[in-house]
């Protein structure tokens, strides 16, 4: 997993913008992969941010990038607890969370409709989702909405502004740990 690939899928998470970004990374060796994932994780801890590997197919993994803080604060947010508790999940603690996220990742192939929450989608729009069977909604971009539109539209706009800046940055030579905001 190389910096360019980490810059290009998850800069408004390494921003700060963002709690948590996922995304398929192709790999030669598992093990490689696994080194790559521990010497992210030696450099980006520090800044707050974690990097888990969620699902393996053959050839590609699904990697999960996130600020933990921010992610116990959208977690105990009372309507998130409230779909997360329907779903199974303990939500005594944020790490409990990801770790039953995890094994539902691990046991099927389809992605748990949940699974919003844990990027940092707004509640009623992975409740409305989950309800309208991801049909009927106002308006689509990072996430499909059912709430908030203009919020909605005036994220997924900074989340793209954010991404071709940090780009840019990147090809000018700036190191990860300098794009990353500490958190």
């Amino acid at each position: 997993m190389s910096d360019d690939f980490l810059v290009r899928n998850c800069a408004p998470t390494l921003a700060g913008l963002k709690t948590a970004s996922m995304f398929s990374c192709p790999f030669e060796s598992r093990e490689e992969l696994l080194n790559s994932v521990r010497q992210m994780n030696k450099r980006l801890v520090p800044k707050g941010l974690r990097v888990l590997l969620l699902r393996f197919s053959e050839k590609t993994a699904l990697i999960y990038i996130y600020r933990p803080k921010k992610l116990r604060r959208d977690l105990s947010h009372a309507a998130a607890a409230a779909l997360l508790q329907q779903h199974g999940y303990n939500t005594s603690s944020c790490e409990k969370c990801v770790v039953h996220l995890v094994r539902k990742l691990r046991r099927q192939e389809d992605f748990p409709h949940e699974i919003g929450l844990f990027l940092g989608y707004p509640p009623e729009d992975v409740c409305g989702f989950i309800e309208n069977k991801a049909c009927n909604c106002k308006c689509s971009g990072c996430w499909k909405v059912y709430g908030d539109e203009a919020a909605a539209r005036k994220k997924f706009a900074q989340y793209k502004k954010c991404t071709r800046v940090y780009c840019d940055q990147w090809a000018k030579g700036k190191d990860i740990e300098r794009l990353t905001v500490a958190g």
